[in-house]
This record gives structure tokens, C-alpha cells and sequence, in this order.
């Protein structure tokens, strides 16, 4: 099952959607998905993959929480790592984010295009920081430290 499916399904599951009007943080964003985040914000979740499709890469992420969006000048994500700096452009202009079941959440996906050669620097343990810009907001996340039981 692909990165993007798991993460649709776990939209789909009745927890979720039975936390209607409930107040929700990151915590619970977390607790609500079964994937493990790759970077978080002050309110948001962002959760990643790497995926190739006919000798291109994208870097797939999917931002859950308080972000909402809908633009036709698409997005940049800012890679900030240890002894490197990467500007990705989304591949695509239009973007849309859509609602969630649970109040005050919403889901967006982006993918940006990498280069091979820079896609095996998307490792938790090289990126500092990575910063999202998408018309009037820019998202700064951390990467999400993983306990010893979830690697």
C-alpha cells in the first residue's frame, strides 16, 4: 500500500471521525494516524515519502492540522540541513486543501520534485528545519523525533 493510501485510510477510520468539535493539537493528530510524522509545528503535522515515478522523484507530504490553503501559485518547501540547503518547488500550481471530519483540521497535499541525487538527503537525522511557503504563510516545522519503539 502506497504512502498517500495508508494515509487516506487512516482518514476514513471511525475515531477519527467521531472527535467531531473536539479541541485538537498535534498530540492528537498524531494519536489519530497510524503513519509516524516527519516534521511538526506549532499546529500542524507533516508527514512525508519519497516516491519515484518513471526516473522522476517527488517528495510527497501531506500537512495536517490548522493549514489551510487554496492557491493557484503553488508552493515552496525550503529543505534546511545540517551541511546543506534545498528550495523545492511544488509540482503543481493548483493546490487545495480539503476539509477533515474533525473540527478545526484540514488536509493538504503537496508534492515537490527532487532530484535523485538530492533525494537521499531527506533523512530525519540530516534536516534541521523545513520551511513552507504557500501564498500568505510560511510553516517553519521541526523534524519529529522518534521514540526507540517506533523506528
Amino acid at each position: 500500500m502506497s504512502f498517500i493510501s495508508k494515509l487516506k485510510s487512516a482518514f476514513g477510520k471511525a475515531k477519527a471521525i467521531n472527535k467531531n468539535h473536539v479541541e485538537d493539537g498535534i498530540e492528537a493528530i498524531i494519536t489519530d494516524i497510524e503513519n509516524d510524522p516527519f516534521a511538526i509545528s506549532e499546529s500542524n503535522v507533516l508527514y512525508s515519502g519519497l516516491n519515484e515515478l518513471g526516473g522522476y522523484f517527488f517528495f510527497q507530504t501531506v500537512i495536517v492540522g490548522t493549514f489551510h490553503i487554496k492557491t493557484v501559485k503553488g508552493a515552496q518547501l525550503k529543505i534546511v540541513g545540517h551541511d546543506f540547503e534545498l528550495a523545492l518547488d511544488s509540482d503543481m500550481l493548483e493546490l487545495e486543501s480539503d476539509h477533515s471530519n474533525v473540527s478545526n483540521r484540514s488536509i493538504s497535499k503537496i508534492d515537490f520534485q527532487i532530484e535523485e541525487t538530492d533525494a537521499v538527503k531527506l533523512n530525519r537525522s540530516a534536516i534541521k528545519q523545513l520551511i513552507l511557503t504557500c501564498k500568505n504563510h510560511e510553516l517553519s516545522f521541526s523534524i519529529y523525533e522518534l521514540s526507540d519503539e517506533e523506528e
